[in-house]
């Protein structure tokens, strides 16, 4: 849109059927969207209007809300939907606070797809060959791209914790510092998109697929959860002796009742099973446990008053806005009913079958459609249409036969 459009106040109007557009370009049935894929008006956040500063020439990014024409927020919005978990903890007089862990690598361009990724040629002439896991040097060969990735940052307001090199070749970690849910689903949408972005202007490739590497560990995307009194600021997961409450026990019971449900949310990729069903600290399963990152919902150690729930299950690849919904929206439906967790589990464990989750994106999406939790949290309308959308994803990836097969199948009887 142009500026001047933009600023005059002009509606910016999109088809309802945009929301549910698969990775591959393509729609679902129009049933799911409306028959008639009317318009949805996209109103933009005022505190979400962004100059770009990677951009050579003077462009913006505003992130918008897609509300119905009527007025009110589509049920087909992620953004929407996040709004209203937050709206549902604020009628109990409680805030969430969050923040996201965000992995990703950065790659040489990788022209043909058949070919596996390769880390880029640093500054020192080599490729990094996978020894530089948590190292104070790991990046020095790719100081420029990284040194605009901050500058960039601070551009956007994007406040960031700690950057390091994960365990991955050519891996990397950013924690964003926790504060409302929204506004961290916004930095992280942000973030992504300026990553490669900037990648770009570098001649690199910034992928943050589940698990672009065989034989090396997945890129997650961790959520952090706590909740504050309104009026206080109070952490309500601590008493005033310091100890847990009972509505932090009721959140994370209200977590693994929604796990397994919930998987293809928090997983929404056939890839996105490949980081799982290779478990290297990216745990499938619904246990708790004190400081223990086998466990997918894990309480990492800290003062009380900075007690909060770590989500393992998402990966990078996941929806920002969708992943924090669904977590939050599961640890309200423990509070509202005051579900008891399982007992804490600690050091190696069996994972046993109640607690187990969705191994494949085809099981995910069973769970799904015989959930009536999700139906009961995020509508009828938003689940439907979420899984009509993925259907045709996992069908375009089964009309495919991949090098493992043609390599490996080929020659048997």
């Amino acid at each position: 849109m142009t500026a001047e459009g933009f600023l005059e106040g002009r509606r910016l109007q999109m088809a309802r059927g945009v929301l549910l557009q698969c990775i591959m370009g393509g729609y679902p049935p129009a049933r799911f969207y409306g028959s008639d894929d009317g318009d949805l008006a996209l109103v933009a956040e005022p505190s979400m209007i962004h100059p770009l500063p990677w951009s050579d020439e003077p462009r913006a990014l505003a992130i918008c809300d897609a509300d119905e024409l009527s007025g009110e927020s589509s049920n087909l919005s992620t953004r929407g939907q996040l709004k209203k978990v937050i709206a549902r903890y604020a009628a109990r007089g409680l805030a969430p606070v969050v923040a996201t862990e965000l992995e990703f690598f950065v790659f040489a361009p990788n022209t043909d797809p058949t070919q596996p990724f390769r880390p880029p040629v640093g500054l020192d002439g080599r490729r990094e060959d996978g020894q530089s896991a948590f190292s104070v040097s790991s990046n020095n060969g790719l100081r420029p791209f990284f040194s605009e990735v901050y500058k960039c940052m601070a551009a956007l307001g994007l406040p960031r914790d700690t950057f390091m090199h994960e365990m991955g070749v050519s891996q990397f970690e950013i924690n964003l510092l926790h504060g409302d849910p929204l506004l961290l689903a916004d930095q992280t949408f942000l973030f992504k998109h300026l990553l490669k972005e900037v990648a770009l202007k570098h001649g690199l490739s910034v992928v943050c697929m589940a698990k672009p590497l065989a034989h090396t560990p997945g890129s997650s995307m961790h959520i952090h959860q706590s909740l504050v009194e309104i009026a206080t600021g109070k952490n309500m997961f601590s008493d005033e002796s310091g100890q847990p409450t009972a509505m932090f026990r009721h959140f994370i019971g209200g977590q693994q009742a929604g796990m397994a449900d919930f998987t293809a949310l928090f997983a929404p990729n056939v890839n996105s099973y490949q980081r799982l069903c290779h478990p290297y600290a990216s745990p499938n399963n619904a246990c708790w446990s004190h400081d223990n990152r086998a466990a997918g919902l894990r309480i990492p150690a800290s003062s009380p008053v900075a007690r909060r729930v770590e989500n393992r299950l998402p990966g990078a690849d996941a929806n920002p806005y969708l992943a924090i919904a669904a977590s939050l929206a599961a640890g309200l439906h423990g509070i509202e009913h005051e579900l008891e967790p399982t007992a804490a589990i600690q050091g190696e464990f069996e994972v046993p079958d109640n607690l187990s989750l969705p191994c494949t994106l085809h099981a995910a999406l069973e769970r799904l459609k015989r959930s009536q939790l999700a139906r009961e949290l995020f509508g009828q309308e938003f689940i439907e249409g979420y899984i009509a959308s993925k259907t045709m994803e996992l069908t375009s990836f089964f009309d495919e036969i991949t090098p493992w097969e043609r390599r490996v199948l080929a020659a048997q009887a």
